[in-house]
């Protein structure tokens, strides 16, 4: 699609400061630069005792040493080992200067007199781990454009860093269209009118916008006129980075999405060759003078009204972009080959078709039944999408591209 395109355009939103303790999730605005090297000195990966091996070699296999000193994690560690004895170290501490090995307590024996043995021979550098292998001075530990995992939150407070430059969250505006529409707890499944359906995708819209980092506002149904739904676009253009809105892209004349967005700006992307999620659209729709410290429009993403549909499309075109806004480099999913356990013999000549699919205990590929545009449990039942080219069959046996559902929400 073309808004993968404009995914890799779309600039980035502002920088700001947030503290590392509250910056899972987030994205990397900066490449984070270590001002120390990591570990910060030689020391113990294991509990047991600090050798010279040149003593233990001279005195023979059967010798005993002196402990010298103890030397615990947290200790300066400074005062080098006397030649002849042995340090009791524990894990974390400092390696005495001249200690070029460290015997686990395990091949240790402690005689009556206080005075160690060792069971087995130690090798150079054994069990010390090195000033630096971890971390360099002056090395980019992380780079911008990185989605902050725990690991990485810990790595960063490894070098001290307390608080990491990222990437503003989106504000979203997620409104939906449609008289039909009615919301769970407002009214019982018993008394839904004839016609009407339950707003299912503003659930999983909302839930998948907050996964992909955004700020969500929900401005709710918009009726099924032209000037609420022009209405409701200007207002949330004051103060959003992104509007998406699901249903009323479409050519019926209770459609009113379009011809909003192009009164109040531009629509510049209509329909996709993809199935399911036609009728998808992108455009921007006009801030007025008030929109302080904004561009001068906010991007607008109309999904299709039909629930498979806006799901597909949300993961496969909205989130791309969405992640773009957040400084993420790695917005596309990585599609994995996988064996096909089904046929798919009557594909559509014309455009990508996403099939809903699950992993078998085998690890190949079983397609639900039923991939019709409003069959919402073939989403809750699958493992992912196949990425089918327009107008490829499938047989039992071909490798196809299969892309987890677990990969787009990372």
């Amino acid at each position: 699609s073309n808004l993968l395109d404009r995914a890799a355009a779309a600039t980035p939103l502002a920088c700001e400061t947030v503290a590392t303790w509250d910056a899972d999730g987030r994205v990397l605005a900066q490449d984070l630069i270590a001002e120390l090297e990591v570990p910060g000195f030689d020391n113990s990966a294991m509990d047991g005792y600090a050798v010279r091996l040149s003593d233990l070699l001279h005195a023979g296999a059967e010798a005993s040493f002196e402990v010298s000193q103890r030397v615990a994690a947290g200790a300066a560690g400074d005062a080098p080992l006397a030649s002849g004895t042995v340090a009791r170290i524990f894990t974390g501490a400092p390696v005495p200067p001249g200690a070029d090995a460290v015997v686990i307590q395990e091949d240790s024996v402690v005689d009556a007199d206080g005075r160690v043995r060792f069971t087995a021979e130690p090798r150079a550098g054994q069990n010390i781990r090195r000033a630096g292998e971890d971390v360099a001075r002056g090395q980019a530990v992380l780079e911008a454009g990185q989605r902050l995992s725990a690991a990485h939150l810990g790595l960063a407070a490894s070098i001290g860093a307390a608080r990491l430059t990222v990437c503003r969250k989106p504000r979203v505006a997620l409104l939906s269209t449609g008289d039909e529409l009615a919301m769970p707890g407002e009214v019982a499944p018993a008394d839904l009118p004839r016609g009407g359906v339950f707003n299912s995708n503003r659930f999983f819209l909302r839930a998948l916008l907050q996964r992909l980092g955004c700020e969500v506002t929900d401005l709710g149904i918009v009726p099924d006129r032209l000037d609420a739904t022009r209405q409701t676009l200007a207002q949330a253009a004051r103060d959003h980075d992104v509007i998406v809105t699901s249903g009323g892209v479409s050519v019926g004349e209770e459609d009113h999405v379009k011809p909003a967005v192009q009164a109040l700006g531009s629509l510049e992307l209509w329909q996709v060759a993809i199935k399911p999620g036609k009728p998808f659209a992108y455009g921007r729709v006009r801030r007025d003078a008030s929109a302080a410290g904004l561009d001068d429009a906010a991007h607008f993403i109309g999904l299709p009204g039909n629930p498979v549909s806006s799901y597909v499309t949300g993961l496969v075109l909205l989130r791309p972009f969405l992640l773009r806004l957040q400084g993420r480099r790695d917005i596309v999913v990585q599609a994995l080959p996988a064996m096909a356990r089904f046929t798919w013999d009557a594909p559509d000549p014309k455009r990508r078709e996403f099939l809903r699919v699950r992993l078998d205990a085998s690890g190949a590929l079983e397609r639900h039944a039923h991939q019709g545009s409003g069959v919402l449990t073939s989403v809750a039942w699958a493992d992912g999408l196949v990425d089918n080219p327009a107008g490829q069959t499938i047989a039992p046996g071909d490798v196809v591209r299969f892309l987890p559902f677990s990969a787009f929400l990372d």
